[in-house]
C-alpha cells in the first residue's frame, strides 16, 4: 500500500506566540517549531499498517525552508522518504490554497491511502482531509480512533461526543486520526542516523504548475485584519452573604449574560 503522510510544522503550542505587526500572521521565526502533535500519530498509524502489509510511506509537507527539520524528525521515527513543497510565494495561503496546493502534490504520489491529522494546533479549523478528498474525489473518513484495512476496504471507528461510529469505505481514501488512535513511537538513534540519508525531494509552485499569485497572502480568501494581545486578569467579583447573597449572586450573573 503507497501511504502517504501530511506533515505540518506548527509553532509550539506549549510555548508564548506572537503574531507579526506587518500582516497579522503568526510570527513562526521568532517560534519554537515542532511537528504538529496529531501528525506523530498519523505517521505512527502509518507505519503499523506498513509493518503489517507493507507497502512504502512518505511523508507530504508544505511549507518553508526551516519545516526540513521537521521532515527529518518526522523520518526518524521511520517513514521512505519525503515531499517537500516550497515556495516563497506560498506565505499567507489560507485553506483553500492549501488543499489546492497538497492536492497537486498527491496527484503525482499517487496514494492508496492519506493519513493526517485531525487538525493542526495553529489554525484548528479541521477541514483540510474533507478538502483534500473533495479535490481529489476520494472518500473522506475523519476523526478516527481506529483504523482497520482489509483489502481495499477500510473500516474507521469514528470518535465522537457521543460515542463512535463505524465508517468504511475503498482505496484511495483520506483519513484523518486522533490521539486516541495509537501512541507514537520515539524515534531510535538507529533512525535519526537513518533519517540523514533517506530522500527527500524539494517542489515549487511551478513544478506544481500552480500560478504564484494564486496562493498565498495575494490569492488567500480570508484575512486577519487586526489583532490585540489578551487583557490582564482582572481580580475577580467577592459576593459577601448578608442574607441577601443568593440575589446578588444571581443579579451578578444576570449582569454577565450567564443567565
Amino acid at each position: 500500500m503507497n501511504i502517504v503522510v501530511l506533515v505540518k510544522q506548527v509553532p509550539d503550542s506549549g510555548a508564548e506566540r506572537t503574531l507579526r505587526a506587518d500582516d497579522n500572521t503568526v510570527d513562526r521565526a521568532a517560534a519554537d517549531n515542532v511537528i504538529n502533535e496529531m501528525d506523530e500519530y498519523a505517521i505512527e498509524e502509518a507505519l503499523q499498517l506498513q509493518e503489517a502489509g507493507g507497502g512504502e510511506v512518505t511523508i507530504l509537507t508544505m511549507g518553508p525552508e526551516r519545516a526540513a527539520e521537521s521532515i527529518r524528525k518526522a523520518l526518524s521515527m521511520g517513514p521512505d522518504g519525503a515531499v517537500h513543497v516550497t515556495d516563497e510565494a506560498l506565505a499567507g495561503s489560507c485553506a483553500l490554497a492549501t488543499s489546492r496546493v497538497l492536492a497537486a502534490a498527491l496527484r503525482e504520489l499517487n496514494p492508496d491511502l492519506v493519513l493526517c491529522g485531525a487538525e493542526s494546533t495553529d489554525g484548528r479549523v479541521q477541514v483540510m482531509p474533507h478538502m483534500l478528498a473533495e479535490r481529489l474525489g476520494m472518500a473522506a473518513l475523519t476523526g478516527a480512533r481506529k483504523l482497520t484495512v482489509d483489502g481495499d476496504t477500510l473500516t474507521v471507528e469514528r470518535q465522537t461526543d457521543e460515542g463512535y461510529e463505524v465508517v468504511t469505505a475503498a482505496t484511495p481514501a483520506v483519513v484523518s486520526v486522533w490521539d486516541t488512535i495509537n501512541e507514537p513511537r520515539y524515534p531510535s538513534f538507529k533512525g535519526i542516523m537513518a533519517a540523514k540519508k533517506k530522500p527527500v525531494r524539494t517542489v515549487s509552485l511551478a513544478d506544481l504548475g500552480i500560478p504564484a499569485e494564486e496562493v498565498g497572502a495575494a490569492g488567500a480568501t480570508s484575512a486577519v485584519l487586526e489583532h490585540r494581545r489578551r487583557p490582564a486578569r482582572s481580580a475577580g467579583v467577592t459576593v459577601a452573604d448578608s442574607g441577601d447573597g443568593g440575589v446578588r449572586l444571581v443579579e451578578y450573573l444576570a449582569t454577565e449574560k450567564f443567565v
